[in-house]
Parts: C-alpha cells; sequence; structure tokens
C-alpha cells in the first residue's frame, strides 16, 4: 500500500515521520495506559479537525476537472461526513455530549494544522492539498495497520482497542488505497517529480502538525483541570 511517490515523501520526511506514527501517545494507546483526559482531548478535538477536514476535501472536490477525479475526492468527502455520526456515538461512550464538542473551542494545534491545510488547498493545486492531506489518511492507516501486527499491543481489556481497530479495518483501510491511488496519478500528471522538494515540504510540515496533534492530547493529562 505504502509505495511509490507517497513512499519517497514519507522517506523524506524521516525522523518526523517516525515521531508521528511512534509517538508516546500511540504507544499509550497500543498498551492501553493513555490518561483518559489525554483521550477525551482528543477526541473532542478530533471532532473539529474532521469538520475542517470535510471542508478541505470539499475544496479538492471544487479544484478537480475531471468527473473520475471529482467522484474519487467526493468519495472521501461522503466517507468523513458519515463518520462523524460514528466519531459522536463513540465519544458518547467516553461521557461526551454532542454539545460538548460543538462548544469546545479549536486548540491552538488543531487551528494550525486545519488552516495549514486549508491554505495549501487555496493557495496551491490539487497535488499540493492531496500531500497536505495524505499524513493523516495515510499516517493512520500505517499505525493502525503497525498497533495490529505489533505483539506488544493490548487489545483485550484495552479501553482503545477500539480505535486501534478502526484504523486497521478492511473498510478504512480500502479508502485510503483509493485516495493513495488518486494521489499517485496526481503525482504523475501533475509534474510531482519536479515538484519534490516543495511538495516534500508541505508533507514534512503536515507530519510536524500531525505529532503536535498528538502532543496536545498528552499535555491535556498534564494539565490539572
Amino acid at each position: 500500500m505504502f509505495n511509490g511517490f507517497y513512499a519517497r515523501l514519507r522517506q523524506q520526511a524521516g525522523d518526523d515521520w517516525q515521531h508521528y506514527v511512534n509517538h508516546a501517545f500511540v504507544r499509550q494507546l497500543a498498551s492501553g495506559t493513555l490518561p483518559a483526559p489525554a483521550f477525551r482531548r482528543y477526541l473532542i478535538q478530533d471532532y473539529l479537525f474532521l469538520i475542517h477536514f470535510a471542508r478541505a476535501y470539499a475544496l479538492l472536490v471544487s479544484k478537480f476537472q475531471t468527473l473520475p477525479e471529482m467522484r474519487a475526492a467526493t468519495s472521501s468527502l461522503n466517507a468523513i461526513v458519515n463518520e462523524l455520526p460514528l466519531h459522536i456515538r463513540y465519544c458518547a461512550e467516553w461521557g461526551l455530549t454532542e454539545r460538548q464538542l460543538a462548544d469546545e473551542a479549536e486548540a491552538p494545534e488543531t487551528l494550525n494544522y486545519t488552516r495549514y491545510v486549508l491554505d495549501i488547498g487555496h493557495s496551491g493545486d490539487t497535488l499540493d492539498l492531496l500531500t497536505a492531506l495524505m499524513p493523516c489518511v495515510a499516517g493512520y492507516a500505517e499505525i493502525g495497520i503497525g498497533l495490529l501486527k505489533d505483539p506488544h499491543t493490548r487489545l483485550s481489556g484495552n479501553p482503545y482497542a477500539p480505535w486501534i481497530e478502526n484504523y486497521g479495518d478492511p473498510v478504512y483501510l480500502s479508502g485510503v488505497e483509493a485516495s493513495l491511488t488518486l494521489f499517485e496519478k496526481l503525482a504523475l500528471t501533475r509534474g510531482g517529480e519536479s515538484r519534490f522538494a516543495e511538495l516534500a515540504e508541505i508533507f514534512t510540515t503536515a507530519t510536524r502538525l500531525e505529532a503536535a496533534f498528538w502532543q496536545m492530547g498528552l499535555n491535556a493529562a498534564a494539565t490539572p483541570s
């Protein structure tokens, strides 16, 4: 799954990528030791993040000019919009109501990340925008697959097992595969090779913002309520 132009960008991100996919937040999810306040903070902000993520995909649809590309991007947009009610139900299991989610202010990390992606989308082309989106789309799949294959991941009795299993689920992974296929096509047709340095900078910046999002959750557990 993780090959081609995407794999080169991932490799170029180097230590920033490893810091993202192996962040302490992720490792504590795997072991079941993540403090509940850290996960609740993440869930709330992830809900707000998903709204802007949907906006970014709506922007992507509007920037395409061929129907097959529009359909591919619309499929991803619909997946995110349909995920929001599921996210709300999952949050309810953690004592978070939809009103709480909607009333929460966006954290600086959420603002930084989502507005960066949207700015890239408005100022660049479809390849720029999808490059900014891929660390989240494909990164979560890599994390999900990696945790499920890791013998040190504890699923039995782990309150975070449903989260882990969701991002390694075949349905989710098929959506990621479709996004990667679209991305690889764009890299070939929109001069990706000649733009590698600038695209790598976008990809790595989004990767750093992903890691900061994890850290935001951990910081919530260390801050007195």
